[in-house]
C-alpha cells in the first residue's frame, strides 16, 4: 500500500530486483510485474468495488520518480465524484477510509 496515497486504496507493485529501467526487468520479471499488477486491480475490485483504476509508473527523477533506480507499478482505484477541490486549494487530498481499515479488507481479497 502507498504510505501516501492518490486515493482510497492505493497500491504499488514493485519488482523484487531493484530495477531502475522497464528494459532492465527479465521478461519473467516484466510478466510478473503485470500479473500482480492485474491481481491487485481484482483484489481491490473485491475489497472496495471501485468504479475504475488508472495505472501507471513514473520512470526516472524528471517524470516523478521518488527513488532513482527503482521502478513500480501505480494502482489506483477511482470512483465517480472522487475529485473535489481539497487537493486544488488546500494541497491536501481527503480519504474516506484509512490505511488500516483498507490494508484490512484487502488482506482479505488477496486470498
Amino acid at each position: 500500500m502507498n504510505l501516501y496515497p492518490y486515493n482510497t486504496g492505493h497500491l504499488m507493485v514493485i519488482p523484487n530486483r531493484h530495477v531502475g529501467k522497464l528494459k532492465g526487468l527479465t521478461e519473467a520479471e516484466s510478466l510478473e510485474l503485470m500479473t500482480a499488477s492485474a491481481r491487485s486491480v481484482s483484489a481491490l475490485e473485491r475489497a472496495l468495488r471501485p468504479q475504475g483504476f488508472n495505472l501507471g509508473m513514473n520512470l526516472e527523477k524528471v517524470a516523478g520518480a521518488g527513488i532513482a533506480g527503482h521502478l513500480h507499478v501505480h494502482v489506483v482505484p477511482r470512483w465517480n465524484g472522487d475529485t473535489n477541490f481539497m487537493p486544488v486549494l488546500a494541497q491536501t487530498k481527503v480519504l474516506s477510509l484509512s490505511l488500516k481499515s483498507v490494508y484490512a479488507k484487502l488482506k482479505k481479497s488477496f486470498r
